[in-house]
């Protein structure tokens, strides 16, 4: 871990459920909760990463595990649900970050391709909302915290695909949020839209570019966004942290923004 630093016990004694909790968002979240009281059960498809990152915050003090979850396997969601009410007797708040970012044209998009990004960003959200929901009506509510995109507003060329699976996040977020709150089951959901954040998905895509054009192409990316700059991962853990605490309690079925003023113009 870096910067280990403590919270102000915003999560004390609330238990979390973090996908994609290996990098990126989902790392930062982790990192963030734990240090604000809650314990802490990381998943991934990357246990070796996982399990590093849950020995660290055990050794900071933390109550943390790592268990591999592929997001579209429906077994593999009850397992790992089960796994958390086993060790600490329910589940409070879930935040389902995995998610897969990768650009192609609409014509040269397979059927595979297409299916694969919809299936990990919201056939993945909508399992895991599930499998939650499920738990956190019979013990007392919970949150749950969606991470969609600002391409879950706004089209782009040559990601429909991306596009289309976080636009699916928003929506279904707000769906599901009224049924829990009609049902009486005292779980909100809530979604949140990252602009470009300096993470491992987003960074990847200048790997492909040639050396010449890599700081043009950093420096575009970066001025489509008002602030001049792309996100931290930890200013988006901040927000979705505001989302699964108890400051948050009248608000569900709604969508947090947070991209350096990228819809803004």
């Amino acid at each position: 871990m870096t910067g280990e630093s403590h919270g102000n016990g915003r999560l004390d004694g609330k238990i979390a459920l973090i996908t994609g909790a290996a990098s990126g968002i989902g790392r930062a979240t982790a990192e963030r909760f734990a240090r604000e009281g809650a314990k802490v059960a990381l998943t991934d498809i990357e246990p070796e990463k996982g399990q590093t990152l849950a020995e660290d915050l055990a050794a900071n003090g933390h109550d943390a595990f790592y268990q591999n979850l592929d997001v579209v396997d429906q077994e593999e969601w009850r397992a790992v649900v089960d796994a958390v009410v086993a060790r600490w007797g329910r589940l409070d708040i879930l935040v389902n970050s995995a998610g897969i970012g990768r650009a192609k044209g609409l014509l040269d998009m397979s059927y595979d391709f297409w299916r694969q990004t919809i299936a990990i960003n919201l056939d993945g959200t909508f399992l895991g909302t599930q499998a939650a929901v499920d738990s956190m009506k019979d013990s007392g509510g919970g949150a749950i915290v969606n991470i969609s995109s600002v391409l879950g507003f706004v089209g782009m060329s040559n990601i429909s695909a991306y596009a289309a699976s976080k636009g699916g996040v928003r929506l279904f977020t707000k769906a599901a949020a009224i049924e829990c709150a009609e049902k009486g089951f005292n779980v909100r959901i809530n979604s949140v839209h990252p602009g470009y954040i300096e993470t491992p998905m987003v960074m990847r895509r200048f790997d492909k570019i040639a050396e010449e054009e890599r700081e043009a192409e950093e420096t575009r990316l970066k001025q489509s966004h008002p602030l001049g700059r792309l996100g931290k991962p930890e200013e988006i853990a901040s927000m979705i942290l505001y989302l699964a605490s108890d400051e948050a309690a009248f608000v569900t079925g709604a969508e947090f923004v947070a991209d350096g003023g990228y819809l803004a113009k």
